[in-house]
C-alpha cells in the first residue's frame, strides 16, 4: 500500500499560503518544462488573482520519494473561516505559516485552536525572513507561546520549525544561511506528519467538502476513515436527522497533481471524489449499507449579516446586463448555495426580494462581484446584521478587531472604535507600530474601515473575527451626512455641479447620465436634499467681461462596491450592474419619499 500524508496550510491572510503551494508543486515536477503557467495557480479565478486573496480551499496532490502527499491550500481571511474548519477534518498535520515581521495574528490563533483540538501535528514555517526588519527568533517565541495558551499537548508543543522564504523558493533550519532549495519543507512533511491512521472495521468516510459541475451536479469529497469504497457499489447516507439513504457510487475520483485521477476502488487514509450521490450535507457520513455507523458531525458557522438582494427595477435597467429577471436572481442564488455553505437565502413575502445570509461583508461582496461579472443586473439593500434572543434579551454578534498602526494615529483608532462601541483589550507595540486589540459589534465594524484608513493616512492594518453573541450594547451613531440626490433624469452639467459645490461633495462627473433619486453625492448637513444638476447655463447674445470664468470642479469622490454597501443607509439601494455601481433611493420620488417617513415616523 502507498505511503499517504495529508497536510493543511493554514496562515493569517497575505503571509504566503498559495505562494508557498506554488512553489511545492515546481518542485514536485508537475509540470513538462515547456509547459507555460502563471504564479499562483490554485488561485484560479479572477477575484482571487485580482485581490490577492484565496476564496475556496483547493485540493492538490504530489508525489515526492514514494509517498503521496495531498496539500488542502486554505483561505486566510475571517469570512471565510467556516471553510478551513471543515477541510482541517481531512488532514492528519498541518504546516502554519507565518509572516517574519506580523508573527501570529487573530486568524493564526483561531485556526490553529481549531487544529490542536483535532490532535493535528503542526510543522511552523516562519516565511518572509527576507523582509527588513523581520524578527523570526521572536516570531517564533510567539507561535510557541501561543501554542502553549491553546493547550497544546507536549507532543504538539515540540513543534518541527523551518525557515524560508516562499517567494525566493527556499526553506531551511537557519534562517541566516538561505540555500536553494524547498526540499526541506518536504522532508520534515514525510518525516514529522504521521501517516493516516487506518481503523479496522467497516466504510466509513465523512463528506467535508463539496464540488459542483454542471454535467454531474454536487461532487462529495472527503477522507475515507475505514474501510474501502468501491465504484457501482451500494452505500448508506447517513443524515443529521438520523434518517439512513440508500446511495449509489457512480465514480470514484483521487486527487493527482492539479487533477483528479478516475479510479475503481479507495482504501482508507486516502481523499477521495465521489458523483452520483444525492441529497446529501456537509457532515453525512457514507458507511456501510448492512452496518451504517454515522461519523460526529461538522458544525458550521453560523452567518452574522443579511442582505437583502432584489431585481433591478432603476430607469436603467437591463442596458448593461444579459440576467435581470427574478428567475434569473433566484436560479443564480440558489446554485450557490449548493457549494457555498456558509451562506443562506431565504425568500421574502415578495417573489422578486431574497434575503442573503452571509460572514460578513466581505463575503457577500465576493458574490456579488461574481455575479456582476457574470452579467447579472442586480439591487441589494444597506447590510443589517442577526440578532438573536436568549433567555428573553436581545443579543448581538461580536467581533475581535485587531488594528496595527503608527504610533502617531494610534489615538484616533482608538477613538473611532470607542465611539461604535468598541472595548479597547490590548495595547502593546510591535517594532514600529502599537497593536490594539478591540472587542466590538458587528454593527460597528460596518464603515469603520473608510474611517480608519482615513484617519491614519492609509496604513493602518485591519482585521477582525467573530468571538461570539452578546447582550445588545445600545445605539451606534451612523453615518452623519444626508444625500444629494437627483431632481431630473439626463445628463449633469458641469455648469451645474459648479453652482452646488457648496452643498457637499459630489461622485458623479459632468456627462454621466443620471435618473431621477439616484444618490450623487454626499450633503455637508444631515438631512438629504434634491438637487438639479441638468440645468445648463442660459445662452444669451450678450458678453460680459468676467462671467465666463471656466468652472472648477472638484474630483468626483469613487466608491469601491465593499465602501458602497457601508456607505449606503436603510432607505437606499445599491444598484449593481457588470460596468456600474450607482447609489439610488428605493422610492425614487421625493413625494413617495415623503410618505415612506410620514408612515415610519407613525409607527
Amino acid at each position: 500500500m502507498q505511503s499517504i500524508r495529508n497536510i493543511a496550510i493554514i496562515a493569517h491572510v497575505d503571509h504566503g499560503k498559495t505562494t508557498l503551494v506554488d512553489k511545492i508543486i515546481h518542485a514536485s515536477k508537475l509540470f513538462r518544462e515547456n509547459q507555460q503557467f502563471d504564479d499562483l495557480i490554485l488561485d484560479s479565478n479572477d477575484l482571487e488573482r485580482e485581490r490577492g486573496i484565496t476564496i475556496l480551499s483547493k485540493n492538490v496532490s504530489i508525489r515526492y520519494k514514494d509517498t503521496k502527499i495531498n496539500i488542502i491550500d486554505t483561505p486566510g481571511h475571517a469570512d471565510f473561516g467556516g471553510e478551513v474548519e471543515r477541510v482541517l477534518k481531512m488532514a492528519d498535520g498541518v504546516i502554519l505559516l507565518v509572516d517574519a515581521f506580523e508573527g501570529p495574528m487573530p486568524q493564526t490563533r483561531f485556526v490553529l485552536g481549531k487544529a490542536l483540538e483535532l490532535g493535528l501535528t503542526p510543522i511552523v514555517v516562519i516565511n518572509k525572513v527576507d523582509k527588513e526588519n523581520c524578527r523570526p527568533d521572536e516570531v517564533h517565541e510567539a507561535v510557541f507561546d501561543l501554542m502553549f495558551n491553546l493547550d497544546a499537548t507536549e507532543e504538539q508543543l515540540e513543534f518541527h520549525t523551518l525557515y524560508g522564504s516562499a517567494k525566493n523558493n527556499w526553506m531551511g533550519e537557519d534562517w541566516k544561511n538561505p540555500n536553494d532549495t524547498i526540499f526541506p519543507l518536504l522532508d520534515a512533511v514525510v518525516k514529522y506528519i504521521p501517516e493516516p491512521k487506518i481503523e479496522e472495521g467497516t466504510t466509513q468516510m465523512q463528506i467535508t467538502s463539496l464540488d459542483y459541475s454542471n454535467f454531474v451536479g454536487r461532487i462529495a469529497i472527503g477522507r475515507l476513515k475505514r474501510g474501502s469504497i468501491k465504484e457501482g457499489q451500494q452505500y448508506a447516507l447517513c443524515k443529521e436527522d438520523g434518517v439512513i439513504k440508500r446511495v449509489k457510487v457512480k465514480e470514484l475520483h483521487v486527487f493527482e497533481g492539479l487533477g483528479k485521477n478516475k479510479v475503481t476502488e479507495v482504501q482508507a487514509g486516502d481523499i477521495c471524489a465521489i458523483t452520483g450521490v444525492e441529497g446529501f450535507d456537509i457532515g453525512d457520513t457514507i458507511a456501510d449499507l448492512e452496518n451504517p455507523e454515522a461519523l460526529e458531525r461538522i458544525s458550521i458557522d453560523e452567518p452574522t449579516m443579511n442582505m437583502l438582494f432584489t431585481i433591478n427595477n432603476s430607469p436603467f435597467f437591463g442596458r448593461e446586463g444579459k440576467f435581470v429577471t427574478s428567475r434569473h436572481l433566484r436560479e443564480r442564488l440558489m446554485k450557490e448555495t449548493e457549494k457555498n455553505l456558509a451562506l443562506r437565502v431565504d425568500p421574502t413575502d415578495s417573489e422578486d426580494k431574497f434575503l442573503v445570509y452571509g460572514r460578513g461583508i466581505l463575503h457577500l461582496s465576493v458574490l456579488i462581484e461574481t455575479m456582476r461579472r457574470e452579467g447579472y443586473e442586480l439591487q441589494v439593500g444597506q447590510p443589517q446584521v442577526i440578532y438573536k434572543t436568549i433567555d428573553g434579551v436581545k443579543h448581538e454578534p461580536i467581533e475581535t478587531l485587531v488594528v496595527d498602526v503608527p504610533d502617531t494615529s494610534a489615538g484616533k483608532v482608538i477613538e473611532l472604535a470607542t465611539q461604535r462601541k468598541g472595548e479597547l483589550l490590548v495595547m502593546e507595540p510591535k517594532g514600529d507600530l502599537q497593536h490594539l486589540e478591540f472587542s466590538i459589534p458587528s454593527r460597528g465594524l460596518i464603515g469603520l474601515r473608510n474611517n480608519v484608513l482615513t484617519a491614519t493616512q492609509g496604513e493602518a492594518i485591519m482585521n477582525h473575527r467573530f468571538s461570539s453573541y452578546e447582550p445588545f450594547k445600545g445605539p451606534i451613531p451612523g453615518r452623519i451626512n444626508g444625500s444629494l440626490i437627483s431632481m431630473d433624469s439626463g445628463q449633469c452639467t458641469a455648469y451645474a455641479i459648479d453652482k452646488l459645490q457648496d452643498r457637499g461633495n459630489f461622485f458623479v462627473d459632468p456627462g454621466d447620465d443620471l435618473y431621477t433619486g439616484m444618490v450623487i453625492g454626499e450633503h455637508s448637513r444631515d438631512n438629504d436634499i434634491v438637487v438639479n444638476v441638468q440645468k445648463g447655463k442660459q445662452l444669451t447674445n450678450m458678453r460680459a467681461s468676467g462671467s465666463d470664468n471656466n468652472a472648477k470642479i472638484a474630483p468626483a469622490k469613487k466608491f469601491s462596491l465593499e465602501e458602497s454597501m457601508e456607505y449606503i443607509q436603510k432607505d437606499e439601494y445599491l444598484e449593481i450592474t457588470p460596468k456600474s455601481i450607482r447609489m439610488r433611493k428605493i422610492y425614487l420620488e421625493e413625494n413617495e419619499r415623503n410618505r415612506a417617513a410620514k408612515a415610519q415616523n407613525a409607527q
